[in-house]
């Protein structure tokens, strides 16, 4: 009553407690998405404010450089035109780039073929060859002395490097004059001009990413995360993203469910996510401690209850419990006093009568299975038990005195391992049957459940003796003893597939020489004595080598098996022929005569040969000796 009292108020406060945890769920979950959807929404105003102001600044930069680096080109083209003897030296260019702060300086003529240069390696190279240089062609082909070209920082021909070159028209000779410098303020400002880099320099929380993704391709350009997450955004798809503008769950980190919130910027969809555990981890570390609160108050309020009840009822009824405990390992003589309460009394009262009425009854059955003669016993045992119950037969039929029973009955685990080994004596073709000592068979029915064991036990002699009593009979010629042809056969038949590869047998087809004649001349019975004998040489043969069987009349049949060789087969039937010559048979009084009889026989260590076959040459070989030689046996 205790523990069904307790399991019930577990059960009423725990659904109310699941109540409010329910509810707490649904609005603290929804209350961190919408949190965190504010938080996207704000970082990636940021982001995009970032990346305007960085394009503001790189355009400013970009045309101040241009301005600045068109000038130092035309004070270059100015020096050359008015002090031409500076082309005469490198030394004289090199100095000259270094007073204009510029790190290349290079002159052509009309055939666009560098002639000086402050870098000489460069001198001899054709600005008809690379696209990098051919972008300046235009000034070559032009007949103005104020043609410019303000490239773009791009690899240079000559060697790949980066470089931002300014080509202006020479005053008053064909050619053009070129500088070149490192754009290293305009690579800064374009490098901040990246979604990279203001990602990489933006602050996150624990587990924020943020993304770029191209609005036209879906590839993604930028990203905080892991490697991996690149293939994993692409995999989601432009067009499911771009849903995420409001907040919803894709499955973005390695396969892990996040929340994603994204933004169309330009040809930029801008994106941040955070894997769900990591949204929800100070939302479940509130739901626990609410649980914790919660639950540390229906073990308080359980404890209390349960000591009222157990103080109240559940001392009684452990007494009541102790008693039947008692009763069970059969302490059926235990008398059950519990009082306190009217209902305790009347509840011991009706235990006792109870176990009286049970005791009367289990003897009076077994007095009556022992008055009824039947051949039946049982046995039952349950965990609580210290014996096994056994009933009057049950020595009788496991032949076993009355000592040795009940040693096994004090003992359960010995009686179980006694049955077993009872059981593992099985009988061939028999289901239940077991041997129980010579000429002795029981039928046992036994079954083990978790609560124990119990089991059922009949003599099952007479039923067994007269079963292999009825399969004799149908199994052996009558006259003979002999073995039936068919179950000769059937028996040959298995041992002639089961054989070894090294392994030879021999079917011989026998036929007694001028029985008929005896039959006729001296009656049946003399006939049937003369069968007798015959029969009597064959039961002689090893019974581990030889099957022997009467066909039909006066035919006879051997299967002989397990050897190696053939002489060994045909020594055995030497020896039997040899034996049949030398002992005689009574006719009548004063007359004799020694048994003939004829065979034949053919030898196989094939296993797959079917048994009929051989057997129809074994016939053949017969007839042959019938015909030519009898009195013998021939291969």
């Amino acid at each position: 009553m205790q523990k069904i009292f307790k399991k019930y108020t577990i059960i009423i406060m725990s659904t109310a407690i699941l109540s409010i945890l329910v509810f707490n769920f649904f609005f603290s979950a929804s209350s961190s998405r919408s949190r965190q959807l504010d938080t996207f929404n704000a970082k990636i105003d940021q982001v995009i404010h970032t990346m305007e102001n960085n394009q503001e600044e790189l355009a400013s930069i970009k045309e101040n450089l241009d301005e600045d680096y068109l000038t130092r080109a035309k004070a270059a083209a100015y020096v050359v035109e008015k002090n031409p003897g500076v082309l005469d030296s490198v030394e004289e260019l090199t100095n000259l780039a270094a007073l204009l702060d510029v790190d290349e300086l290079h002159v052509t003529e009309a055939d666009g073929v560098i002639r000086y240069s402050s870098v000489p390696k460069y001198i001899g190279l054709d600005f008809h060859n690379g696209r990098q240089m051919r972008g300046f062609l235009p000034i070559l082909e032009s007949d103005s002395d104020d043609m410019h070209i303000i490239q773009e920082a791009q690899p240079n021909t000559a060697e790949a490097k980066m470089m931002k070159y300014v080509g202006v028209s020479r005053k008053g000779v064909k050619g053009l004059v070129q500088v070149g410098l490192e754009p290293i303020r305009q690579m800064e400002a374009q490098e901040r001009n990246t979604y990279d880099y203001i990602f990489n320099r933006f602050p996150t929380d624990v587990g924020e990413e943020f993304f770029a993704m191209d609005a036209d391709s879906g590839k993604v350009v930028a990203h905080t995360g892991k490697g991996g997450d690149s293939d994993e955004l692409e995999a989601c798809g432009l067009d499911s993203l771009e849903e995420c503008k409001s907040g919803a769950y894709r499955t973005v980190d390695a396969g892990v469910e996040c929340y994603v919130v994204t933004r169309v910027y330009g040809d930029v969809l801008i994106g941040a996510y955070i894997e769900k555990a990591t949204l929800y981890h100070t939302f479940w570390k509130n739901i626990l401690l609410t649980f914790i609160y919660l639950l540390v108050v229906e073990v308080i309020a359980v404890l209390l209850l349960n000591y009222l009840v157990k103080q109240k009822v559940v001392s009684g009824i452990h007494k009541i419990r102790d008693h039947l405990s008692d009763i069970t390992k059969g302490g059926l003589d235990t008398t059950v006093e519990v009082g306190g309460t009217p209902e305790f009394e009347d509840l011991s009262n009706g235990i006792n009568r109870m176990v009286r009425s049970v005791v009367s009854s289990s003897n009076r059955i077994s007095k009556i299975i022992a008055m009824s003669q039947i051949p039946l016993a049982a046995f039952e045992y349950q965990n609580d038990m210290d014996y096994v119950f056994v009933t009057a037969k049950l020595g009788e039929l496991l032949d076993m005195d009355a000592d040795m029973l009940e040693r096994y009955t004090k003992d359960p685990e010995a009686f179980l391992h006694m049955i077993r080994v009872f059981m593992e004596s099985t009988v061939e073709n028999e289901k239940d049957v077991f041997y129980a000592g010579a000429q002795r068979y029981v039928r046992i029915h036994f079954t083990i459940e978790e609560a124990g064991y119990y089991g059922a036990v009949t003599d099952a002699t007479r039923e067994m003796l007269d079963k292999r009593k009825m399969l004799y009979e149908n199994n052996h010629d009558q006259l003979t003893g002999l073995s039936r042809y068919p179950y000769f056969k059937q028996k040959a038949s298995h041992i002639l597939g089961s054989m070894n590869e090294d392994e030879i047998c021999a079917c011989v087809m026998m036929d007694l020489d001028a029985f008929k004649n005896i039959n006729d001349t001296y009656g049946h019975d003399v006939g049937d004595r003369y069968l007798q004998e015959f029969a009597q040489f064959m039961k002689e043969l090893p019974k581990e080598h030889c099957l022997v069987a009467r066909r039909s009349g006066d035919e006879f049949c051997i299967f002989a098996f397990g050897y190696r060789k053939e002489d060994e087969i045909k020594s055995l039937l030497d020896r039997f022929w040899k034996a049949l010559r030398s002992k005689t048979v009574s006719l009548t009084d004063g007359e004799e005569c020694i048994i003939s009889a004829s065979g034949g026989y053919v030898c196989t260590n094939d296993r797959k040969l079917s048994l009929t076959w051989l057997l129809r040459q074994a016939d053949a070989a017969l007839y042959e000796v019938k015909r030519k030689n009898k009195g013998h046996f021939e291969l």
